[in-house]
């Protein structure tokens, strides 16, 4: 039997990104573990149409992209750009948890986050959202619906009370057994949980 692990997490955070696509991947490849991903808009202050790292962090922002790219080579990552604009990404989590009832999440949310990080993609396009919804065997048209229907952006809001009432305040966050993980941490940080969790490694 899988140990089940809750992941807050959003596609605009770096910090998840790396976790999700190292720590994460190696995880799940070395012990019996299932991820249940929950959606955590990370800003929602942040204006649709989004704003630049600059507005965000006045002051610092070319210091901080330097410090993410270099936290990113330490966990293997060379080809991560940093962009120069945040997206606002409450429509694009409305779009997960529609690919969530398809049974695409997970597929989804890998192609989003790719798509930001790695070509540094607009989140906030319909169109974008439409083809990435393509990608992976969905309708474009229904994505394109979804970034608006008020069920799924309902569940936005839900999913981050639900969070907020789990004591959740910074991500990435990872739920295991009773204990938990917050942050991009060292891979024997967060096998060591799932351990103390009764996690069985595969064979």
């Amino acid at each position: 039997m899988s140990l089940r692990i809750r992941l807050y997490s959003d596609f605009v955070c770096p910090f998840c990104f790396i976790a999700e696509r190292s720590i994460l991947l190696r995880l799940q490849k070395e012990y019996a573990v299932d991820v249940d991903w929950r959606g955590f808009e990370l800003h929602p202050e942040i204006p649709l149409g989004g704003t630049t790292m600059e507005r965000l962090f006045p002051g610092r922002s070319q210091a901080m992209r330097a410090q993410v790219e270099g936290f990113a080579e330490g966990f293997g990552f060379k080809n991560m750009q940093v962009p120069e604009r945040v997206n606002n990404t409450r429509r694009a989590l409305a779009v997960a948890e529609w690919a969530r009832d398809q049974g695409r999440l997970e597929a989804f949310h890998q192609a989003a986050t790719d798509a930001y990080w790695r070509h540094n993609a607009d989140l906030e396009d319909p169109a974008v959202v439409a083809r990435l919804a393509s990608q992976i065997g969905l309708s474009p048209e229904e994505a394109r619906q979804a970034m608006e229907a008020p069920e799924y952006l309902t569940r936005v809001d839900a999913l981050r009370a639900e969070a907020t009432a789990a004591g959740v305040k910074s991500i990435p966050t990872f739920l295991i057994g009773e204990g938990r993980v917050v942050g991009c941490q060292p891979y024997e940080v967060l096998a060591a949980a799932v351990l103390r969790a009764g996690a069985t490694p595969r064979s």
